[in-house]
C-alpha cells in the first residue's frame, strides 16, 4: 500500500470518528468545522515551510516531516541533487570545450540568433581585434568587410569567403560560418596567408614557365617546317619522324596556351561587355574543327535571346572546350545536344553527350588540372588536361557554377548555369 493510500484513509478513518463524535455530543457541523480548519492549518504551514526551504534553493538537508509532505521533501531533493550533479558534468563539458576551442590555432566565435558575440577564442581576439567587452555586440558593428557584410546577409554558408584580417591587411583569412543549435552559428576564419602566397609562387612559376617555353617552341615549330617542306619522301623513317614531332610540338604549343589562359583567368579580370551567347554559340557550332564532320553531330537549340555580362573571349574559350569534349569523348554517329535556356530567374547552357559517360566518383575531380578519367578506348583521345579546369574558372569568374550528370556508357550533360544579376539584354 503506498503513502497516498494511507493518507486517504487515515483521513476517512478520522472522518468517520469525528463524525460519529458529533452525533454522540450533538454538534455534527462545528466538529466537522474546527477539524477542517485544523487540517488546513496544518497544510497552510507545511506549505510555508516548504517554499521557506526553496527560496533558498533548497539548501542543505530537508526538514524533517512525516507522511506526505516527507515523500516531496524527498523527491525535491533528490531532483536537485540530481539536477547539481547534470550543472556540475556540464559545466565541466563546457570548460573542457573553451580550453579545446582556445587551443584552436583557427579563429572561432560563437554568434547568437541576432548575430551578437556570445564568446570567442584567443586567437579570433589575435586575427579579428576582437575582446572580451565585446561580448553581447554585433558582430558586423566590430567586423565591417564588404564581403563579410554581404556573405552573413545572403545566409547561404556552402562556401568559405576569403578577406584580410581587420587588424593586419597581410594576414589574408577563410571564413566560414556554421549553423548549429536553435538560431546560433560558430564563424570560424582560419589563417590561410602561407597557402596564398605558396599559391601566388606557384601561379607566378606557371605563367613565366609557359611563357618562356613559347619562343623555343616556336623556333622548333620552325625548324621542323622547314625540315618537312625539304623532306623528299624518301625514307619513310625520317618522314614519319618529322610528322611526330610537329604534332608533339604543336601538343605543347596548345599545352603552353592553356596554361597561360588559366593562369590570366585565376590573376587578371578583363572589362566586361554585353556578350551575345546566340550568337557566340552560333559561330562556336559552326567553326571549323579537328573532329570529322562536327559541324553534322551538333544539334543547336536557342531559346532564350538572353545575353551575359562577361568576357566574350573567356566564355567562348570556356563553351568551346565543352563542345569539343563532347564531339571527342562520344561516337562520330550521335549527335550532341546545345541547349541555351532560361530556368527561373537562371540561364543554363546544356551541352548533352552520349558517350562513355563518368563514373560518379569521378566526378568531382574531372576539373582539376592535368586529371584524366582512367577508361580503357579503342582510340587515343589528344588533349592538354586542362579543358574543365578552364571552364571552371571563367565560371567562376562570372559568378556562375558548373554542373556535372552524367551515367557510365549512356553519356553526360554539362550546365553552366548563369545568375539573373549577368543577364544583360535580349536580342531582337
Amino acid at each position: 500500500m503506498t503513502l497516498w493510500h494511507k493518507e486517504i484513509l487515515l483521513l476517512i478513518a478520522l472522518l468517520i470518528l469525528l463524525g460519529l463524535l458529533g452525533v454522540f455530543i450533538g454538534h455534527f457541523l462545528l466538529l466537522y468545522l474546527i477539524a477542517l480548519s485544523l487540517l488546513l492549518l496544518r497544510q497552510y504551514i507545511q506549505v510555508y515551510r516548504f517554499e521557506k526551504w526553496i527560496k533558498f534553493g533548497g539548501a542543505g538537508k530537508y526538514p524533517e516531516n512525516n507522511g506526505i509532505w516527507g515523500d516531496i521533501y524527498y523527491h525535491v531533493y533528490r531532483l536537485r541533487k540530481s539536477q547539481k550533479k547534470r550543472k556540475k558534468k556540464l559545466t565541466k563539458m563546457i570548460d573542457q570545450f573553451r580550453k579545446s576551442t582556445e587551443a584552436l590555432p583557427d579563429a572561432a566565435v560563437v554568434l547568437g540568433g541576432h548575430d551578437e558575440i556570445e564568446w570567442a577564442n584567443k586567437s579570433a581576439m589575435r586575427v579579428l581585434g576582437l575582446q572580451r567587452a565585446d561580448k553581447g555586440q554585433r558582430i558586423i558593428n566590430l567586423f565591417r568587410h564588404p564581403d563579410f557584410l554581404g556573405y552573413l546577409k545572403m545566409g547561404s554558408f556552402d562556401n568559405a569567403i576569403i578577406i584580410p584580417s581587420p587588424v593586419d591587411s597581410s594576414i589574408i583569412l577563410s571564413v566560414r560560418v556554421v549553423a548549429y543549435g536553435a538560431g546560433l552559428r560558430l564563424l570560424l576564419a582560419q589563417d590561410v596567408t602561407q597557402l596564398k602566397k605558396m599559391e601566388s609562387m606557384r601561379k607566378d612559376f606557371v605563367a613565366n614557365v609557359s611563357h618562356e617555353l613559347r619562343t623555343p617552341l616556336t623556333v622548333l615549330k620552325g625548324y621542323l617546317e622547314t625540315l618537312k617542306d625539304m623532306d623528299d619522301q624518301d625514307s619513310p623513317l625520317l618522314t614519319n619522324s618529322l610528322r611526330q614531332m610537329q604534332n608533339q610540338t604543336e601538343r605543347m604549343e596548345h599545352l603552353v596556351d592553356d596554361l597561360l589562359l588559366l593562369t590570366r583567368l585565376e590573376t587578371q579580370r578583363k572589362k566586361t561587355v554585353c556578350v551575345d551567347i546566340c550568337g557566340l554559340l552560333t559561330a562556336i557550332c559552326n567553326e571549323e574543327g579537328n573532329l570529322k564532320s562536327a559541324s553534322e553531330r551538333i544539334q543547336l537549340l536557342l531559346e532564350t535571346p538572353k545575353g551575359l555580362m562577361g568576357v566574350q573571349e573567356d566564355l567562348r574559350s570556356a563553351f568551346s572546350n565543352l563542345l569539343i569534349n563532347a564531339l571527342k569523348y562520344s561516337p562520330e554517329e550521335s549527335l550532341v545536344s546545345v541547349r541555351w535556356y532560361r530556368d527561373g530567374n537562371e540561364v543554363r547552357l546544356d551541352v548533352t553527350d552520349h558517350g562513355e559517360g563518368v563514373a560518379p566518383l569521378e566526378i568531382p575531380r574531372i576539373t582539376e588540372r592535368f586529371y584524366r578519367v582512367d577508361v580503357k578506348r579503342n582510340r587515343k583521345l589528344s588533349g592538354t588536361g586542362l579543358g574543365l579546369a578552364i571552364v571552371k574558372h571563367v565560371l567562376l569568374n562570372h559568378n556562375a557554377r558548373l554542373e556535372i550528370a552524367s551515367e557510365l556508357g549512356k553519356g553526360s550533360c554539362f550546365s553552366c548555369v548563369f545568375p539573373e544579376s549577368i543577364i544583360c539584354y535580349e536580342q531582337e
